[in-house]
């Protein structure tokens, strides 16, 4: 059943359930496991495959051939023990891309430290982000590695009717403008002769502060 091309979401509560969901919309194919039979009926002929299992048997799982996906995503967040074992478990599978759920700095230590590739902390991470929101003028806000940001936000009134090249962003504020959007239109790539016009919306880069101080400028 299972091939390179399914993403196996393992733990359908409200984070996996909306991700498979999300998966399913883009096209890609899903394996939904978890052990209560109520939450795979929730989600039965809304994904490729939904099935009841329990994901800390490393033998359940081979029967449904998670081994041969190269994508799985561990859902699980309120049991601790039970997050950690499958995550265990598809890591000694040799599953090259795991995904886990974490609800503390102390369960994403250990998903790190059994070997999961990426962890995530969804409500942490929306809490960070939404303080960024609220705090400016920012539309937008993604945070990467290494104190990097992307931001979007409007053009702030010193550039308007100027070229980046003149005004300056990363001369003056430490910034890049990656994409810029006129209303109407799409998002282009930004160039040292782009125009600012008035209205429009730039997708900056750079250093967390540094993009957080250009957002607040009017």
């Amino acid at each position: 059943m299972a091939r390179k091309s399914v993403v196996a979401v393992i733990g359908l509560g409200r984070f996996g359930k909306s991700l498979a969901l999300e998966l399913m919309s883009e096209e890609a194919e899903v394996l939904g496991i978890d052990s209560n039979p109520k939450t795979i009926e929730s989600v039965a002929g809304r994904i490729t495959h939904a099935v009841v299992a329990d994901s800390t048997d490393a033998e359940a799982l081979e029967q449904l051939s998670v081994q041969e996906c190269d994508r799985a995503v561990v859902g699980i967040g309120t049991n601790l023990e039970a997050s950690i074992l499958t995550t265990s478990v598809l890591v000694e599978m040799g599953i090259p891309n795991i995904w886990a759920k974490a609800i503390s700095n102390s369960h994403a230590r250990i998903l790190r430290q059994i070997g999961a590739h990426h962890v995530v902390r969804p409500e942490h991470d929306m809490g960070l982000r939404v303080a960024h929101l609220v705090r400016g003028r920012m539309l937008d806000f993604i945070e990467f590695d290494d104190d990097y940001a992307m931001v979007k936000t409007r053009a702030p009134d010193y550039m308007v009717g100027k070229t980046l090249r003149e005004s300056g962003p990363r001369r003056q504020h430490g910034v890049t403008i990656v994409a810029i959007k006129r209303a109407g239109e799409g998002f282009t790539y930004a160039t040292a002769e782009t125009v600012v016009t008035e209205g429009d919306i730039l997708i900056v880069s750079g250093k967390i502060m540094d993009t957080e101080r250009f957002s607040e400028i009017i």
